[in-house]
């Protein structure tokens, strides 16, 4: 196959795996290419994540240096430790814009500092679905008017810092009630119904300026038979046409099973750029990397993928990466702002404490508790202390004991712990129980052994009616929302 041209490579979002940039990268980037999305696989510190970015812009100075840096329980940049910042349940809790635009604000300029210029993030979804596994607290909530509200401010915020926002998922994947990571969701909405509620958000995300929109993995079969991601009627009809937006469609990952992008495809790469995406975020192996831009170049030879739409979407990505200045190369306004930012350092943890929902619950404890521990961000790349309530209380209340409970595998040693706590407040932790049918029958189990038990839930609040007569609700397991929790029931200020 003939090399590819400069055009198709200034369509892709790239990925590589490790903190050193590959060969192969290097060669992509000398060839024009439009961006590099970042994860935590490949930042291991400030210094390295700094380092980095310089050496991509030494091949390419307008390369678009992304991330999704949400804060809550979705971080890139801090995921070693877990987010200074809760996430958007708690920021639409509180539910004051000014906070969540100091908050995003806070976000961009710490990813200034590092260099990067996109970050893939407000979520713009509405919690309307109790069963959803993806979105939950990375949403503002279920009431359309105020995840609107809180998209706006957040996208003003962040762009504020001079890092471009990019609203998702487009038209909405909050009331679908599967993963588009493992398979297609289907959503029975027709276009009336989302006008009125999940596009609503995205609206004024396109009202507050929002510089790029990624799109769903989800299909809405009253509107279009293809996911929303392929769907020319969702992204040239609806957000172009309909809700004037000008900047650039990004793509949710290709790679995903939604789209399937992965090992034997790349028609999701054609198709979407053909239905009016402009940035396509490939799957993360270089291989089927490789793929979708040979099948992208083999498309366009051919002329099932026209000339004039490549050349649309280079001219929207040239645009952004324009605007999306640099670190060096940011504006007075942008400085104002990011010193504004510098100016709050504990604002995470007084957002995270705000946010608290707190419902029969005596606080702080008389004394170190006994913790089950199954609410925690279940990540390998985590310590326990950043990773649960258990190893927060741990470090700033000694004495503390308590046991990590990971699944169902775990509940035959369930009553042995409990009897563990005889003469100990027992703190039970669990994450969106109400979806999940182990977390369900570990409470069952503990509240029958220990009616006196506090149920801590660091997910959504849906699970409250599950958790007897005590319950705190952190809406989010972000360090500081662990940290907000944990200086309650000891008693003591964290930092």
């Amino acid at each position: 196959m003939a090399s590819a041209p400069s055009e198709i490579y200034g369509c892709l979002l790239a990925r590589f795996d490790g903190t050193a940039l590959p060969d192969w990268l290097r060669r992509w980037l000398d060839r024009g290419l439009a961006g590099v999305l970042l994860f935590a696989g490949n930042i291991s510190g400030p210094d390295q994540l700094r380092s980095l970015a310089a050496q991509l812009r030494e091949h390419n100075p307008d390369v678009l240096i992304a991330v999704d840096e949400e804060g809550g329980i979705v971080t890139r940049v801090e995921a070693a430790a877990g987010s200074s910042y809760p996430g958007n349940a708690a920021l639409g809790a509180v539910d004051d814009p000014d906070l969540t635009r100091r908050v995003a604000l806070s976000i961009g300029t710490m990813l200034t500092e590092g260099g990067i210029n996109l970050n893939l993030a407000p979520v713009a979804d509405l919690d309307v679905n109790v069963a959803n596994p993806v979105i939950g607290v990375r949403s503002f909530g279920a009431e359309p008017v105020r995840v609107a509200v809180h998209t706006a401010a957040f996208v003003t915020g962040l762009q504020d810092s001079g890092v471009a926002a990019c609203a998702k998922h487009f038209p909405g994947h909050g009331r679908a009630g599967a993963d588009s990571h493992l398979e297609l969701p289907t959503v029975d909405a027709t276009l009336t119904e989302l006008r009125d509620t999940d596009l609503l958000p995205f609206r004024a995300a396109v009202d507050a300026g929002v510089r790029s929109v990624l799109t769903a993995h989800v299909l809405f079969p009253a509107i279009d038979d293809v996911p929303a991601t392929l769907s020319s009627r969702l992204l040239r009809g609806v957000l172009r046409d309909e809700l004037g937006f000008d900047g650039v469609v990004v793509t949710d990952a290709l790679g995903m099973a939604a789209i399937g992008d992965g090992s034997a495809s790349a028609a999701g790469a054609v198709a979407a750029l053909r239905a009016g995406a402009d940035l396509l975020c490939m799957a993360p192996e270089e291989a089927a990397q490789r793929r979708a831009r040979d099948a992208l170049t083999a498309a366009l030879a051919a002329g099932e993928l026209s000339k004039e739409r490549v050349a649309e979407a280079n001219t929207r990505i040239g645009a952004l990466a324009s605007w999306a200045a640099s670190p060096e190369r940011a504006s007075d306004r942008t400085r104002d702002r990011q010193l504004e930012a510098a100016s709050s350092p504990g604002l995470g943890l007084e957002v995270a404490a705000r946010a608290l929902l707190i419902d029969g619950a005596e606080t702080p404890l008389d004394r170190p508790p006994f913790v089950l521990d199954a609410g925690g961000r279940m990540s390998v790349q985590l310590e326990d202390r950043a990773a649960s309530l258990l190893g927060v209380l741990r470090g700033i209340l000694p004495g503390t004991t308590g046991a990590r409970i990971m699944g169902a595998e775990d509940l035959p040693r369930l009553e042995q712990q409990i009897s563990a706590a005889a003469g100990l407040p027992l703190v039970v932790v669990v994450r969106d129980a109400h979806r999940q049918p182990w977390q369900r029958e570990l409470l069952r189990t503990a509240l029958r052994l220990r009616p006196d038990a506090l149920v801590v839930g660091t997910g959504t609040t849906h699970d409250r009616d599950l958790a007897g007569r005590a319950y705190i609700g952190t809406r989010g397991a972000s360090r500081a929302s662990l940290l907000a929790v944990a200086s309650l029931l000891s008693g003591r200020p964290v930092q």
